[in-house]
């Protein structure tokens, strides 16, 4: 199974993530979860998690049923997350 998921990623997740100068990699395969690792620019994304849930777990559901769920191994934490919308909404300016 772990070969179909790296398989996957290659051919179908990474050239999508390619555009954001970034990729995915399994890290492992247990339980039926995939564990992935964003690589490149996605890695430090804030948007990294739903990167994860909206276009991994979607190709992996169509390709590959028998993953039953995708995890994002060192997701981007909370703070990063919330300090990013405040930037992006105006709230909070660059030092």
């Amino acid at each position: 199974m772990e070969t179909k998921i790296r398989e996957i990623l290659s051919e179908k997740v990474n050239p999508l993530l390619k555009s954001h100068d970034g990729g995915a990699e399994l890290v492992k395969f247990e339980g039926g979860i995939a564990h992935v690792r964003l690589t490149g620019a996605c890695r430090g994304c804030p948007s990294a998690q739903y990167t994860v849930e909206d276009v991994i777990k979607a190709i992996m559901a169509e390709e590959l049923p028998d993953v039953r769920d995708v995890t994002l191994e060192n997701p981007v934490s909370q703070e990063l997350i919330d300090m990013a919308k405040k930037i992006l909404s105006g709230e909070r300016k660059l030092n």
